[in-house]
């Protein structure tokens, strides 16, 4: 029977090793859910690439991780992507490479107190590097990000209002380098277990001395999920089941009515009747509409998706047309390259357009709304604009009905719980097809989410916040610190190179024979 050894001493056997421990990590976010897999799910992985044989094999292990890791964060895109599904975790799954050969040098064989030290600081901040480039929205943006998947922890969402998502990303991997330490370093246990305090004192601080969102009014919101309408004239069928579920809120003394993403397939310019019916919602629910259109639009050419607030007299003004759009989904990246990809699964045949600026809307009675469209919030930095901007409310319009049946639109709906605690602001993620969900300013879920199965239009109490958090305030200071950490490192490297490159080497000594032998063998 071969043991574990004989079965890692394999290529094949350890790359698949190393693709299964690399996607772990999944297994914390929606819909397993299970939060508290983060803080061990990446040890296997780490234990693995500090044993390779070689650094090169190492790098190799990295890889393989990164590639599980971004394929279960990403396997829900099969069936529109198929055999590219691949080709985007393999690509992305490179940027752990180097990570795998630094986990073997910093923590392979016996490695001094020094060394593990090093290793407690450099590694979490070399993990938070990978996510900050792959956070680049050309690469797919921050889907996945470690620290999002403690979304429904409470501690956890104060130390996002303190540092963001970031802070939690490093504080879970310094964790994870901790136990892989205590596990397989015996004679380092004490920075260990120095590191594990001082992430649990750093939770207790952010819980006792940061910051809690001051709350003093509140607003009743309205979101509108039509449930899935397919087949032909779904955009007209559509619209039809949103009106009629929005006329039953007359009444209901709400705010603000919330559409999700591409509600309104035409564009309002080119169809006068349906921005009139829009008008007439308006003032038969007392409160502004806002809706999303997803067409070519009359007054310039292209096709954009966009924001637009509908009040009692009709369209507003107020348009927000989506910046930063999903690579594939909504355009090819270099298409002259990649455009093959239409031809093998469901990818963009028309790029779509992009707006060039962010817009923080007055819906009436004082609210500010800040709206974002689709994956734009899983991007830290636009949510903190528009706080800084004098939003009162985020808002989300999105669909996932292409990927109905998988975790993607649980996933989606968790990630506003980050962007309401990162601004200290209430944030409203409305969809066409579920999951719709509403949280406080402090992270936390307020009434119920709006599954996959449901269509119906829920009203709920949004309560309202002010003051600036420290993440706000000082911005992606967490993210900078971990470059420094590493260039820091790197620098440190060279110069021990250097310093052994130049040191001059012990003459050599001969034996009687005239054999040379080094002194002291």
């Amino acid at each position: 029977m071969k043991t574990l050894g004989h079965w890692l001493a394999s290529p094949w056997y350890r790359s698949a090793t190393a693709v299964v421990v690399g996607a772990l990590p999944v297994l914390a976010f929606p819909a397993p859910s299970l939060w508290w897999f983060a803080y061990l799910a990446l040890v296997p992985w780490i234990l693995l690439a500090r044993g390779a044989p070689t650094g090169r094999r190492a790098a190799f292990d990295g890889w393989c991780g990164g590639f599980g890791f971004m394929f279960a964060m990403h396997h829900w895109l099969l069936p529109n992507l198929h055999v590219f599904t691949f080709v985007i975790a393999a690509l992305l799954g490179a940027l752990w490479a180097p990570w795998g050969w630094l986990v073997r040098r910093l923590l392979g064989g016996a490695p001094p107190r020094g060394r593990v030290v090093a290793a407690l600081a450099v590694l979490p901040a070399a993990w938070l590097v990978i996510e900050l480039i792959r956070s680049w929205h050309a690469l797919g943006g921050p889907w996945g990000v470690l620290g999002a998947s403690q979304w429904q922890v409470g501690a956890a969402l104060r130390l996002a209002s303190v540092g963001g998502v970031w802070l939690l990303s490093l504080l879970l991997v310094a964790v994870n380098v901790a136990v892989a330490v205590l596990v397989a370093v015996r004679r380092a246990r004490l920075p260990a277990v120095a590191a594990v305090v001082a992430v649990a004192a750093a939770g207790t601080a952010a819980w006792v001395w940061s910051p809690r969102p001051q709350t003093d009014e509140r607003v009743r919101i309205a979101v509108v999920q039509p449930g899935v309408v397919a087949g032909p004239a779904s955009a007209d069928r559509r619209f039809d089941r949103e009106e009629r579920l929005t006329r039953e809120l007359a009444g209901r003394d709400v705010d603000l009515v919330v559409w999700g993403e591409s509600s309104v397939g035409f564009d309002l310019g080119a169809r006068p009747d349906l921005a009139r019916r829009l008008a007439a919602l308006s003032r038969e629910t007392g409160a502004e509409l806002l809706v999303n259109v997803d067409a070519r639009r009359s007054d310039r050419p292209g096709i954009f998706k966009s924001s637009v607030l509908v009040g009692p007299a009709g369209l507003t003004g107020d348009r927000y047309d989506k910046m930063r759009l999903v690579p594939f989904g909504e355009y090819i990246p270099a298409r002259s390259l990649l455009g093959w990809a239409t031809s093998v699964g469901k990818a963009a045949g028309e790029d779509r357009m992009r707006g060039t600026r962010q817009v923080v809307m007055d819906a009436g009675g004082g609210l500010r709304i800040g709206p974002m469209v689709c994956f734009e919030t899983a991007f830290p930095d636009m949510s903190r604009t528009l706080a800084e901007d004098g939003a009162d409310v985020l808002l989300a319009q999105s669909s996932t009905s292409t990927f109905q049946q998988s975790w993607a639109p649980g996933q989606h709906a968790s990630i506003a719980a980050l962007r309401a605690a990162e601004t200290g602001r209430p944030m409203v993620h409305a969809t066409l097809t579920g999951v719709s969900a509403v949280y406080g300013p402090d992270g936390g879920q307020r009434g119920p989410w709006l599954g996959t199965d449901t269509s119906a239009a829920h009203v709920y109490d949004v309560p309202l916040a002010h003051g600036t958090t420290p993440y706000v305030r000082f911005g992606d200071r967490v993210p900078q610190a971990a470059l420094v950490t590493v260039a820091a490192w790197c620098a440190a490297e060279v110069l021990r190179f250097r310093r052994r490159s130049r040191s001059p080497r012990a003459p050599h000594a001969r034996t009687a024979h005239g054999s040379p032998t080094r002194p002291g063998r």
